[in-house]
């Protein structure tokens, strides 16, 4: 017994370096994953979670762009476009539930995908257009911008992977901005992302677009 008793104390110290190291690794891991501005999900741990959520058919898969954010860099400084985007992150993260998934696509571009469990998904969306564009508490009232959406239901589209979805939503969401529309739905209409889509602007037209329609 006193054998038994001397090994499980030798052990003792190893197991507790495995747990406290296995712990830091965790952490770690975590922490790469996080952006660290926003505290989001970085695009490679959005897209992991994102690619779950979407075997749902009541996905929906929301693109979110903020509006002036250069101007707002320029005028009053990178520590209040820092506020911004931040005030965005928290906000979206909190619309989105644990349910769903939010993540910092790169510089004022966000990302998610819910569940519209109640068929409500337009409805949803417009409340969140308008949680977006509240001024940031404790900020100079100036630097007051708001945030344009682009959306898609995943059923809309069972063909397309997480990719193609992002790319509908995005063409939706800068049809919106430049429509001054707040939020859009890419769906099965026939306006052409092409004309107002913020790759169609820098690349020409192109035959094989999404085809955009209004938030429903």
């Amino acid at each position: 017994m006193n054998s038994w008793l001397t090994m499980l104390a030798a052990a003792a110290p190893v197991a507790s370096g495995w747990t406290a190291h296995t712990w830091w690794l965790q952490r770690r891991l975590n922490v790469a994953r996080r952006d660290p501005l926003t505290g989001l999900r970085t695009r490679e741990a959005f897209t992991r979670r994102a690619t779950a959520l979407l075997r749902d058919p009541r996905a929906v898969v929301v693109q979110a762009d903020v509006d002036r954010f250069k101007q707002i860099n320029d005028t009053f400084g990178h520590a209040a476009g820092d506020i911004l985007l931040q005030a965005t992150a928290n906000r979206l993260a909190d619309h989105v539930g644990r349910s769903g998934v939010a993540g910092r696509l790169g510089g004022d571009e966000f990302a998610a995908v819910l569940i519209d469990d109640r068929g409500t998904a337009g409805d949803m969306l417009t409340v969140l257009h308008g949680v977006l564009a509240r001024p940031v508490e404790g900020q100079d009232p100036a630097v007051h911008t708001t945030v344009s959406l682009g959306w898609v239901r995943v059923a809309d589209f069972p063909g397309d992977d997480l990719s193609g979805l992002l790319r509908r939503a995005d063409e939706a969401m800068y049809s919106a901005k430049q429509a001054r529309a707040g939020t859009r739905r890419a769906g099965l209409g026939r306006l052409f992302a092409t004309v107002t889509g913020r790759r169609a602007g820098r690349a020409g037209a192109r035959s094989d677009a999404p085809v955009v329609g209004v938030a429903a």
